[in-house]
């Protein structure tokens, strides 16, 4: 398997193991891949794979947090797996609006179902204005709602 060129480095105040094996219980095709101790013994940065991509994690401390400036965006096939995504990941953490939410470890994720962009771009822009506005009411994305929305129902 190619080495990825570019490769989401994540930092966790000690729970980076503990966050890497939630997170690689959820998606497929992912597993933790290597655990580099530190001085200690303990942890120091954690290698995983979700759904294919590899990802770091370091346990680095409380000195920086995660905020909404870098979320992981999950294309969804279908309102199941929305569902799905949404009640694991979000267990512990914070729902946002629009389909974004905290995880437990600070972490912002969007559940987004793989029409939505396809909505928002429709060139009949007041269709396209009428998912987003559905949109912005929403916590948990619906398949449904959105549709209804592009369809004027």
């Amino acid at each position: 398997m190619a080495r990825q060129k570019i490769t989401p480095f994540l930092w966790f105040d000690g729970k980076a193991e503990e966050a890497a094996e939630f997170y690689v219980s959820i998606f497929p095709d992912s597993a933790v891949t290597g655990v580099t101790p530190g001085p200690t013994g303990a942890p120091l940065v954690v290698q995983f794979r979700l759904a294919g991509v590899e990802f770091l994690a370091l346990n680095g401390g409380p000195q920086f947090r995660f905020n909404e400036a870098i979320s992981l965006s999950i294309d969804c096939r279908s309102q199941a797996e929305v569902d799905e995504l949404w009640e694991k990941l979000s267990a512990g953490g914070s729902e946002g609006r629009c389909g974004w939410l905290k995880d437990r470890y600070g972490l912002s994720w969007q559940v987004v179902p793989a029409v939505l962009p396809k909505l928002l771009a429709d060139p009949d822009r007041a269709k396209a204005a009428r998912v987003m506005e559905a949109m912005m009411r929403m916590t948990r994305l619906d398949i449904q709602a959105l549709q209804d929305a592009a369809d004027e129902k």
